[in-house]
């Protein structure tokens, strides 16, 4: 006989910081602007700004610099390093949800 029993609250609606970093390097992939990531993650500025410093710092994620018409604009862009750990993350994920 097998009993299945429903855990009430065994997942949560909070994301870990692994989840948030994994977020931010996969909406950098084709290089965007900080605006961008902040929206589509939905993190405020000031997370957005802690995670850019960790990511940035751990070589994860780099600055490309254009110029613009008229203004100098900075973009984010993941880097190799951050491809890897982005896939392993995707990899790791799927083999929890199977």
């Amino acid at each position: 006989m097998v009993l299945l029993v429903k855990v009430e609250g065994l997942t949560s609606s909070h994301r870990s910081r692994i989840d948030i970093i994994a977020d931010i390097l996969d909406a950098a992939g084709g290089g965007v602007r900080k605006t961008h990531i902040m929206y589509r993650c939905n993190l405020s500025f000031k997370q957005l700004e802690t995670y850019l410093d960790l990511l940035l710092n751990r070589g994860l994620l780099k600055t490309v610099s254009e110029e613009g018409n008229s203004s100098y604009m900075r973009s984010f862009k993941i880097t190799d390093k951050g491809q890897i750990l982005l896939q392993a993350y995707q990899s790791l994920k799927a083999l929890l949800a199977s």
